[in-house]
Order: structure tokens, then C-alpha cells, then sequence
């Protein structure tokens, strides 16, 4: 058994331990509500925005934006994918960053045949990508969460897609459930699904809305001056931006939670620690008691 000493000194570092575990969940629980308020508020700008392509949903099918249009490869040619990873720039999340990493590995393994570019959104999915492929085709760090913050990445992604560089670009992200659950998930973000279009704005006329508002369900004739194509271009680019901006925030909000939930078990797990330790000094210190009296009446024995 370690001495009193040792284990006075082990007390006093576990304890030290907690202060810090605790003061990191209690600034990652204010910034999880800030970026649940965040994330929350953003859902429901998305869920509108669907709102203003209502009018041009029955002419989808006769799109051909480039951001509409799907890319067919030869059979002897490898599709070419961007695959990006949204993650967090520090660790002490809990397994927020194993998740990205574990989908991202699955979907590496399930399509071999194509040819995957990774990219990342933070800094331990860069260095995720340089410890498994050894090079990333893009990476980026945001400092803020903004619309503006995210233009870079927007831009990026379209630009790659429009110029023939890439034939899909997915995103790895994590969808906010809860406090306690966080989902990773893959989505496409170029091209533009169709079918997952006219289905969300579909199922706008007849679900609510975040916040319980009721979405209207009438449709809305439009005026449209100039070339209507030109701007259902623009929509498609502001869509992809905002997606990946939604993403963002998810991610952010799945985060902060994350971090809260780690620190508060690791608070709980050095408050166990303590109280094993506590007791372990006391019985180190009783059997000294002990031995000290034992050695004293065998003094007073052998004087006698």
C-alpha cells in the first residue's frame, strides 16, 4: 500500500483535476446553449427558405443548371467524389471527432471503386486525413461561425463541382438530437438532388416547422424577370451555402454538447477517485495507528 504522503499527494492532484474538468463543463454548457439557440434558429431560416422554390417545383425535372446535373463516368472511369469532414479544432469532446472518423473510414471502405479527395472543417480532421491518406485536397478553420465564415467553404465546393474537378461532394457531419445524442451522418451536397427538393417542399405544405409554426400550403405564382434559369441558379448556390452553414452549426452545437457531457463524467470520475483515495488514506493511516500502538506496547512489554 503507498504511503500517506503519496497518497495526500495523488488527493491533491485529482482534486486539482476536477476544478479544471468542472470549470470546462460549465463554459461548454454556455456555449451548447448558445449554439443550440443557434442551430434551433438556423433550422427554421432552412425550412422557409424552401418556401421561396415552391413555385418552380413542377419544372425541376427540366433543370439543366450544372449544380442540377448528374455526372456519369464510363465504366472504366473512377468517379470522382470530395468528401468533407466537418470537425472540431480541440479534443476533450468525448468520441464527437471518432464518430466523424469511424463514418468517413466506413464510407472509404464501401466505395473503393470510386476516387475520394477528403477535405476538412477543422483542425482534427486535417490531421485525421494526413495520418490516413497523407495529404487533404482542401482543409479549412473557422473562427466564427457566420454566413460570412462559411462563404470560403461555399465557394469552394461549387467552384470544385462546376469545374468538372469532382462529381459529387458529401459532407461528414453531426446532426444535434439532444444533449446527449449526437448523430453522425453523411449528405450530399452537389449536385442538387431533385427528388430530395420537390420531397421537402412537399412536405412543407403539411409539416411544421421548428417553433410550431404552420407552414403555408398554398402555392405562390412568381414573377420572373429576366432568365429564370439565371436565378434558379443563384437559389441553388445560396441553397448550398445554407446547407452547408446548417451543417456547420449542427456540428458546433453536437460539439459543445459533447465536451459538456465528457467533462461531466470526468468531474463525476475524479469525485469517485477521490473518494476511493480518501478512503485508502485512511486505511493506510489507521494501520500506521495501529502499528505505532502495537510497537508501543511491545516497548512496555519488554520493559516490564
Amino acid at each position: 500500500m503507498a504511503g500517506t504522503k503519496e497518497i495526500k499527494r495523488r488527493i491533491k492532484s485529482v482534486k486539482n483535476t476536477k476544478k479544471i474538468t468542472k470549470a470546462m463543463e460549465l463554459v461548454a454548457a454556455s456555449k451548447m446553449k448558445r449554439a443550440v439557440s443557434n442551430t434551433l434558429a438556423s433550422r427554421l431560416y432552412a425550412e422557409y427558405s424552401w418556401e421561396i422554390l415552391t413555385s418552380i417545383a413542377q419544372s425541376v425535372e427540366d433543370l439543366e443548371h450544372p449544380l442540377f446535373t448528374e455526372r456519369n463516368r464510363k465504366e472504366n472511369e473512377k468517379k470522382k467524389i470530395l468528401l468533407l469532414l466537418i470537425t472540431s479544432n480541440r479534443g476533450l469532446c468525448g468520441a464527437y471527432n471518432a464518430q466523424i472518423m469511424r463514418t468517413a473510414l466506413n464510407f472509404l471502405k464501401t466505395n473503393k471503386k470510386a476516387q475520394i479527395s477528403l477535405g476538412s472543417v477543422g483542425k482534427k480532421g486535417e490531421i485525421f486525413i494526413n495520418r490516413t491518406i497523407g495529404f487533404s485536397s482542401a482543409n479549412f478553420i473557422l473562427d466564427g461561425i457566420t454566413l460570412a465564415d462559411i462563404e470560403p467553404i461555399a465557394k469552394y465546393v461549387i467552384n470544385e463541382y462546376k469545374n468538372l474537378t469532382y462529381d459529387k461532394v458529401l459532407v461528414v457531419y453531426t446532426d444535434f438530437v439532444s444533449a446527449l445524442t449526437q448523430r453522425a451522418n453523411i449528405k450530399q451536397v452537389l449536385p442538387v438532388n431533385r427528388t430530395d427538393l420537390k420531397n421537402l417542399i412537399e412536405d412543407l405544405a403539411v409539416k411544421p416547422p421548428i417553433g410550431g409554426l404552420t407552414a403555408k400550403s398554398s402555392k405562390i405564382d412568381y414573377l420572373f424577370e429576366g432568365d429564370k434559369m439565371k436565378l434558379v441558379g443563384s437559389l441553388a448556390e445560396k441553397l448550398t451555402r445554407m446547407q452547408i452553414y446548417q451543417m456547420v452549426t449542427e456540428s458546433n452545437a453536437s460539439e459543445q454538447s459533447s465536451r459538456m457531457v465528457a467533462m461531466k463524467n470526468a468531474s463525476e470520475a475524479s469525485s469517485e477517485m477521490i473518494d476511493d483515495l480518501t478512503l485508502m488514506f485512511n486505511k493506510a493511516r489507521q494501520a500506521n495507528i495501529t502499528r505505532e500502538i502495537s510497537e508501543i506496547s511491545a516497548g512496555m512489554a519488554s520493559v516490564s
